[in-house]
């Protein structure tokens, strides 16, 4: 159900063949009304999951823009207590991640998408795992960045190093602040490493690595050699278990990866979701 109407943003110029639109709304799924924007006419719909306390506006703005709008639907999302997602306000059970990945799902049933690609950024790759897994029939092809299937003390002990969120980079913290205003945003963010840390001491450190064996879909892999967040044997550890997965690990990509080099990065995965596998 639709709850909201329609807003549409026009990104084109003057003399430009096809119009890039981009469409804003929110749909009712699973209880919860699910903020989402949608661009192109493409017969291959993407589903674009962002990362921690990330939103379609702050995480995938040269997506939305530049992907290519004649041979993709592109669809990204504010997952439940994210961005324009709110209420409610989000929470960090041990299982948040198995619900952003049937949110995710459901959402693009609700859109009317029978088979679509999942395409996530750091938390939003552990959900695309998580929604492969458990959806083979639905899912055509995954990409994933900046994801881990595990926890270590290590990560656990980085995470708590930037708790602080007075200490980010001003570009770093501003969208975000602007998002959900300073307090929230700082609070939601401690919720977070709270609640990765009560996964990492109650679960063994197991996000979701026993659902590996059983992503069936064409996998691309994509690891930034400077991510300061997740180190580079996290994604090893993706690529040796999930059969048939593809590793790219671009040299000077950090944890963000498809913002900072996003023109290369969007043509890597436009190749590899065009391919035939």
């Amino acid at each position: 159900m639709l709850v909201a109407a329609r807003r549409s943003l026009s990104l084109c110029s003057p003399g430009v063949a096809h119009c890039r639109t981009i469409t804003s709304a929110k749909i009712e799924v699973n209880g919860v009304h699910l903020h989402y924007q949608q661009t192109g006419k493409g017969d291959h719909p993407l589903l674009l999951l962002p990362g921690a306390l990330g939103s379609s506006q702050t995480d995938f703005g040269p997506q939305l823009k530049s992907l290519n709008k004649e041979r993709f639907t592109v669809v990204s999302w504010d997952p439940r207590g994210y961005g324009r997602s709110i209420p409610p306000q989000r929470e960090f059970p041990l299982d948040f991640y198995h619900t952003d990945a049937q949110d995710a799902v459901d959402l693009m049933k609700a859109l009317h998408f029978k088979r679509f690609s999942l395409l996530g950024w750091s938390d939003g790759g552990i959900a695309t795992l998580i929604a492969a897994s458990k959806y083979p029939s639905l899912v055509r092809k995954l990409v994933v960045w900046g994801a881990n299937a595990y926890l270590t003390p290590e990560d656990i002990k980085l995470y708590n190093s930037v708790r602080d969120v007075s200490q980010w980079s001003e570009k770093m913290r501003k969208p975000l602040e602007e998002m959900y205003g300073a307090e929230t945003f700082a609070k939601t963010w401690g919720a977070w490493i709270d609640g990765v840390s009560e996964i990492e001491k109650r679960s063994d450190g197991n996000i979701c690595k026993e659902v590996l064996p059983q992503v069936k879909c064409p996998t691309l892999i994509i690891h930034g050699a400077k991510d300061p967040m997740v180190p580079g044997f996290h994604a090893d550890y993706l690529h040796k278990h999930i059969k048939g997965s593809r590793l790219h690990v671009m040299a000077e990509g950090k944890h963000n990866l498809h913002l900072r080099f996003a023109e290369e990065f969007n043509s890597l995965v436009e190749e590899f979701l065009m391919s035939q596998d």
